[in-house]
């Protein structure tokens, strides 16, 4: 049964910075080339942008998102040794993120992103030093008890970077977590990719489509069953849940509705907090990262998962690259919903 969670004491800045394990990302960090357009060219043809920016993206915004909410951050991925590479180090280092691996190969790639007014997003993503990644490289992060290995669904997508990671990743000291944040891609796995990799999982936090094709075994836009079903429900945890060994945890992410917790043989219902959304790119990341953060600091996974919600709704609010909010942030924006929810309990 599904118990929404009450609001508990929110979490004080001083919480977060006292965590004791990382986060060990390994997935890719890229830098991101976007370019708002009116509309995209037809075949063959050209159309001019109003704006272009470039930033660095991919596994750099979990990182960053848990650095600035007091967590230790690890970047175990390669970084390549070109001006997109550097832009990257400058970014993470500005943060105090640790890069574990030296620099290697090529340049890191580029993700080349197309908006429309919309907000709708086209991606053409280049590989680079990012891809070069090995059971050594992964080793210089040095997991130990305690710390949370972060793995994105499309480092799996590749052989390049799946075959040494899920390597390393078979040969992680006990007491580590391993996190996997799925993305789109996890549902085009090889079945017995996917199976090896949900196999090492502790920890699953992915959106409601994500989770529905977890669940299903199938994309929820291509069964009706999926579509239908409630993606925070007891039911559709649950089913997730038996695709990982036994004791995981599952996280579903539904937006403003919030997220649903399966952890301790508990589900409980993490209420969102809707807002006015400018900007929903890399939300999700910044779940995530503040998620294992507020997690490693001691926080129980629901409020955890509320910490989280509140650094993804403020994040909505942001243009532009830079989007995580800091503790204080969170700290005050939590505050500002408790006393709310205070007032209004007391009919005030």
């Amino acid at each position: 049964m599904i118990s929404p969670a009450d609001p508990p004491a929110p979490i004080s800045p001083a919480d977060p910075p006292n965590a004791q394990g990382r986060l060990i990302h390994t997935g890719q960090a890229l830098v991101d080339a976007v370019a708002e357009v009116p509309a995209l060219p037809r075949r063959g043809g050209n159309t001019m942008a109003t704006s272009y920016t470039r930033y660095a993206g991919g596994a750099v915004n979990t990182l960053v998102a848990a650095a600035r909410c007091g967590a230790r951050a690890v970047h175990a991925g390669t970084i390549g040794t070109g001006p997109d590479g550097d832009l990257i180090r400058e970014v993470l280092a500005a943060e105090r993120v640790e890069v574990s691996s030296p620099a290697a190969g090529p340049d890191t790639g580029t993700c080349i992103v197309l908006v429309e007014p919309s907000g709708e997003r086209t991606f053409i993503t280049t590989t680079g030093a990012e891809r070069l990644i090995s059971v050594d490289s992964l080793q210089t992060s040095q997991p130990r008890r305690g710390d949370a290995v972060c793995v994105t669904g499309y480092s799996l997508a590749l052989a390049s970077t799946r075959a040494p990671l899920l390597d390393w990743l078979e040969g992680l000291p006990d007491g580590v977590d391993v996190v996997l944040d799925p993305g789109d891609v996890a549902a085009d796995l090889p079945p017995a990719v996917l199976e090896r990799m949900l196999a090492l999982t502790t920890v699953w936090t992915g959106n409601a489509e994500e989770s529905t094709a977890l669940a299903s075994g199938h994309r929820s836009d291509s069964t009706p069953a999926g579509r239908d079903a409630d993606p925070l429900s007891t039911e559709a945890l649950a089913r997730c849940a038996s695709r990982m060994p036994a004791g995981c945890v599952v996280i579903t992410r539904d937006g403003p509705r919030g997220c649903a917790v399966l952890a301790d043989g508990r589900t409980s219902l993490v209420p969102g907090f809707p807002q006015r959304a400018v900007d929903t790119n890399g939300a999700g990341d910044v779940h995530t990262g503040a998620l294992i953060a507020a997690r490693l600091a001691g926080k129980s996974w629901p409020d955890a998962a509320r910490w989280a919600n509140a650094a993804a709704a403020i994040t909505v609010t942001r243009r532009g690259p830079d989007t995580a909010p800091r503790a204080d942030e969170i700290t005050r924006f939590l505050a500002r919903v408790d006393l709310g929810w205070v007032l209004a309990q007391s009919g005030c």
